[in-house]
């Protein structure tokens, strides 16, 4: 391995050194990373004193590695670009691997920084370390779900790791990265040379595009075809190629499907825009994906959520529906479906080929009256249809109606974020994204308690934008210590706990299959129990308001947005099921030819 103190070097070379921790953020800070989240740690803190000498990169201090991840998370959502995690050894590293492991399967980009233990300690088991089956080995904690895990052990191989680090976690199916420094290398000195090199390294790649031909074939089978739907997932917002996919969508006038994740992919509002797929979509959008005998799905994978667990008779149908799969990730065509096309091609470069071929094989555009006119008169008796709900005065409140004063109450380019339950199904089937990009939900993972930190650095991203956190009281119980990041740093996040005193998507699930609610729901003596989450918020110094009817809701929220503060509002909801014209089928495994679902599991006695 190279070593520092044997580097040759070419003649008259001036070595310049300096610690690998100070070079590490003059690295960050000429990449333009702005902020670094994370906590402190013994292996990490010579990165940290490096940090505090400097004047273009804000370091978040959490409570919890994994509020620091799911900040990181939402940061790099809410930028575009790719978050920086700072880490201690083992525990910090577990701490964090949910929140990582979540950033993974969503394809965030993020690059992990962590501390490890001493070079010259492998094989000793020193304080901290895990090793139970290998030395020097935490790292490959992280194997399965990060792009690449690097061990650092030499200062000489610090700066091209950190290199390879940033342009993996950005290129192709984006994710995060781990690059592991034992401790004693972050102290060490190293020749300045090798990290002023790197700057010569472009740090844009050029992406793949569709070639003239195939984006040719493309369209000519969309033009050919009597139903077309384009299928949108989180791959579009991924890719900044949500113009591009509107220019395609309205010259050829192509209805638009999406994934959970692909939501927001088209303004809701949009003429074309059927809505969400799959288990929570509706019947008239399943009817749509399932009838359809051209698919153009672009960024998504087909998971299961989405497609009804892939059963035929529900969303999709392949065949007889022909299917055109388009994806940065070659891995994923024809995974879950056979492909009549398949191209590997960054989606920005793609839909803006297509587009050009569009324009020249139609140059007129494709006009689709039909279908325009049966998708607004779906959207409107499916509005009609959860009206009574949607304004419905009941305490505790309908989950409906608190969506539907949050949006009433929000900006058009509000940042959302979600967490798991209603907040993130009944978002997806029933809540209008009225700008792209402005809904951050954990998707692949569907992590509970990832929507109350992402919000967070959401709002560090996009501190110009209103951010709201719409999370259930399972959710936000997870990790309330954020609040003490939210006060100390004064970010200005709107926290809605839709609480029903229960985990309740999974207490309706156990409801209807086994007749019980046992261990899903939260009482004390019998009766349902949820501590009091705005005086918690109060005592971390943010402003906590518990809402007592549901007409108080919406003036309160109303007041926290123009507060400028952070704000954490505690409304009690009904325990109702999110409706689903779709399957999942793990029902089969608990109830065989039932058919059953979710149910209501009844509702909180009034606190």
């Amino acid at each position: 391995m190279p070593d520092d103190t044997k580097t040759t070097r070419p003649a008259g070379h001036v070595a310049t050194r300096d610690t690998v921790a100070n070079q590490l953020v003059r690295y960050l800070e000429a990449r333009g990373v702005k902020h670094v989240f994370g906590l402190c740690g013994h292996t990490n803190i010579a990165v940290l004193a490096a940090l505090s000498k400097s004047t273009k990169i804000t370091f978040v201090n959490t409570r919890h590695e994994q509020i620091a991840a799911h900040m990181a998370d939402g940061y790099a959502r809410a930028s575009g670009g790719t978050s920086v995690l700072l880490s201690h050894l083992s525990p910090g590293l577990t701490n964090a691997a949910t929140g990582v492991a979540n950033a993974a399967l969503d394809s965030i980009p993020m690059v992990v920084i962590a501390g490890d233990v001493p070079t010259h300690y492998f094989g000793k088991h020193p304080h901290q370390e895990v090793n139970l089956h290998a030395d020097a080995s935490q790292y490959e904690i992280y194997r399965p779900f990060v792009k690449r895990a690097w061990r650092v052990d030499s200062p000489d191989l610090f700066p091209e790791i950190i290199e390879k680090a940033f342009a993996l976690a950005e290129s192709g199916r984006p994710g995060p990265v781990l690059v592991d420094v034992p401790m004693d290398v972050f102290s060490r000195d190293v020749d300045v040379a090798r990290f002023e090199r790197l700057r010569l390294n472009s740090k844009a790649l050029a992406k793949p595009s569709l070639d003239e031909a195939t984006a040719t074939a493309i369209v000519r089978k969309l033009l050919e075809a009597k139903r077309p739907v384009l299928y949108a997932g989180g791959g579009v917002m991924l890719a900044h190629a949500t113009r591009e996919l509107a220019e395609l969508v309205d010259h050829l006038q192509l209805p638009v499907a999406h994934t959970l994740m692909g939501k927001g992919a088209l303004p809701d509002d949009h003429p074309l825009v059927l809505g969400m797929t799959g288990f929570w979509g509706t019947k008239f959008i399943n009817e749509k994906t399932r009838g359809a005998d051209w698919i153009l799905g672009v960024g998504t994978r087909f998971s299961e959520a989405d497609c009804s667990s892939w059963e035929s008779e529900y969303t999709f149908s392949f065949p007889p529906s022909k299917l055109i799969h388009i994806d940065i990730d070659p891995a994923e065509i024809g995974r879950n479906y056979p492909v009549e096309i398949g191209a590997v091609a960054d989606l920005k470069q793609a839909l803006a080929a297509l587009t050009r071929a569009a324009k020249a094989l139609a140059p007129q555009g494709v006009k689709r009256p039909e279908a325009v006119a049966e998708i607004a008169a779906a959207r409107k008796a499916f509005v009609a249809g959860n009206l009574a709900h949607a304004t419905s005065a009941a305490w505790p409140m309908r989950p409906e109606r608190i969506l539907a004063d949050v949006r009433a109450a929000l900006p058009r380019d509000a940042l959302i974020t979600t967490d798991v339950g209603w907040n993130k199904n009944g978002v997806g089937q029933q809540f209008p994204i009225l700008e792209p990009g402005t809904i951050f939900t954990p998707g692949g993972y569907a992590t509970m308690g990832f929507g109350a930190p992402a919000a967070l650095g959401a709002k560090v991203a996009r501190p110009d934008r209103v951010v709201v956190a719409l999370v259930g009281d399972g959710g936000f119980g997870q990790n309330p210590a954020m609040l003490a990041t939210a006060f100390e740093a004064d970010i200005a996040v709107v926290w809605v706990i839709m609480n029903n005193f229960a985990f309740g998507t999974i207490a309706g699930l156990e409801k209807a299959h086994f007749g019980t609610t046992f261990a899903t729901v939260f009482e004390k003596d019998g009766k349902p129990y949820s501590p009091d989450y705005a005086a918690i918020a109060r005592a971390y110094g943010v402003d906590g308001v518990k809402v007592r009817s549901a007409a108080e809701f919406r003036p309160a929220l109303e007041k926290a947005i123009k507060s400028g503060k952070p704000v954490v509002i505690d409304v009690e909801m009904q325990n109702e099921p999110v409706p689903t014209a779709g399957h999942w089928n793990i029902m089969d495994i608990y109830s065989p030819g039932r058919k059953v679902h979710h149910v209501a599991t009844g509702t909180p006695a009034k606190s």
